[in-house]
């Protein structure tokens, strides 16, 4: 049953209150913040998980339910095959049904110079040793069925895998609450207490905890959380509308996409919908500040965005929104526990006439429900895992640029091991907060 996007009405599983003292503090309750408590958890290693409002309520629980190798950039790849296998090895640690399959991913080729794109994604493919091959345009149509028109082509990766995210996430947060990690919901962090250059606490709504290390991973809220501590991530939100369908037959069981339509089959027999490539970003202070750093991003399209001229009040970069408080003060994060765009009604109606033209089958179809979510997104579409310099203690895991979901459980490992500091297993230079300041030029990563 379809039981999203959660809201702030939702029953509180976690009420707190908060300790005193955490080793670690762990700012966002998202896939990434619950995958992090887990592994820390599992090492026995005192962790505390703050979420303003409910577990998994945000962009975690209402993306597309795509676990996919294809399609990544060359160096997240790695840590994506490994989050794969961490996947299934949690899904049977979990004991719960979160709908994972591995029912492959495809890409749809419009045109042949969709096809030389994927050609090259293929030559990474190679290095890694990836099942993912490239089908001609009959091998396309007996792949995905009752198609109304002929691709020229498309790439496909069979072991790419499906979870329905609003389970998965919040069974996640269940486990590592099984393996001593601490979570309270409804409790926002206020802000960092920092001494000589070092993280000395966490201000909360509910009080202090002292600790030595803090990660934020709040998703969009994460720019907004750490500009007041001189900590600049040049992180904007783009708005995304998704629906899903009553079930339906069968016409593909994984996951496919062209420029126009994404879908995705259910654990309900029904399919999650999405346009291609359509975000609309908010223009605000903050996308006005790095506006220069997406110019690479502007001239490629990769986010196909569309604009609107200011977000929607206590957006995280909304004008009126608050860039400073006092921790014993009501934070811009406690004004909105939960951040629950509207979808767009065009692009409802859009997702629906090109998901029924290109299967005139389902010329009956009446979508169940829609959805907007806002996904955090970099210049170069690919996220920040790094330790802050400049605060001793400090760690941020953000921007996941849409590709969150699935690469989850990898990130979460890798930046466990960062905290604790051990080998990650993985280079994450690619991922350096200081790339945007240091003259390296910027290099986009894929978009979807």
């Amino acid at each position: 049953m379809l039981t999203f996007p959660f809201t702030e009405a939702d029953p509180i599983q976690y009420p707190g209150p908060p300790p005193k003292t955490s080793q670690v503090v762990i700012v966002g309750g998202g896939i990434i913040g619950a995958t992090t408590a887990l592994f820390l958890a599992s090492r026995n290693i005192p962790v505390t998980l703050l979420e303003k409002g409910r577990v998994a309520a945000e962009q975690s629980s209402r993306n597309w339910g795509w676990i996919r190798k294809q399609g990544r950039d060359a160096d997240e790849l790695p840590i994506v095959i490994e989050a794969i296998r961490l996947w299934r090895q949690l899904a049977e640690e979990c004991g719960e049904d979160i709908g994972l399959n591995q029912t492959g991913v495809t890409y749809l080729a419009n045109a042949d110079k969709d096809m030389a794109g994927f050609e090259a994604f293929m030559k990474i493919a190679a290095i890694h040793d990836l099942d993912t091959r490239l089908l001609d345009a009959n091998e396309t149509a007996k792949l995905i069925t009752g198609m109304s028109r002929r691709f020229a082509g498309a790439m496909t990766t069979p072991s790419d895998m499906r979870a329905e995210p609003w389970l998965a996430v919040p069974a996640l947060a269940r486990l590592a609450v099984r393996k001593g990690a601490r979570i309270v919901e409804n409790c926002a962090a206020r802000g960092l207490d920092i001494a000589a250059g070092r993280i000395k606490g966490v201000w909360t709504e509910a009080g202090y905890i002292e600790t030595s290390t803090v990660l934020v991973a709040g998703g969009a809220w994460s720019s907004l959380f750490l500009a007041r501590h001189g900590v600049s991530i040049p992180q904007l939100s783009v708005r995304v509308t998704v629906a899903a369908t009553e079930p339906l037959a069968e016409i593909y069981a994984g996951a496919a996409a062209d420029n126009h339509i994404a879908f995705r089959r259910r654990q309900d027999g029904g399919y999650t919908l999405a346009g291609g490539s359509s975000h609309l970003l908010y223009l605000g202070p903050d996308a006005f500040r790095h506006a220069t750093k997406y110019i690479p991003a502007l001239r490629n399209d990769p986010f196909g965005a569309r604009y609107f001229p200011f977000a929607p009040s206590g957006y995280p970069d909304g004008w009126s929104t608050p860039r400073d408080w006092a921790p014993d003060s009501p934070s811009p994060f406690e004004r909105m526990r939960v951040l629950n765009p509207a979808p767009e009604p065009a692009r409802l109606r859009r997702i629906e006439r090109n998901f029924k033209q290109l299967f005139p089958q389902f010329d009956k179809l009446r979508l169940k429900v829609g959805w907007g979510g806002m996904i955090d997104a970099m210049p170069d579409v690919v996220p920040v895992v790094d330790r802050v310099q400049a605060i001793g203690g400090l760690f941020v895991a953000t921007g996941m640029s849409g590709h969150g979901f699935g690469i989850g459980p990898g990130i979460g490992r890798v930046v466990s091991d960062m905290i604790q500091g051990n080998e990650t297993g993985h280079d994450l230079s690619r991922f350096r907060l200081p790339r945007f300041y240091d003259g390296s030029p910027v290099r986009l990563g894929p978009a979807l």
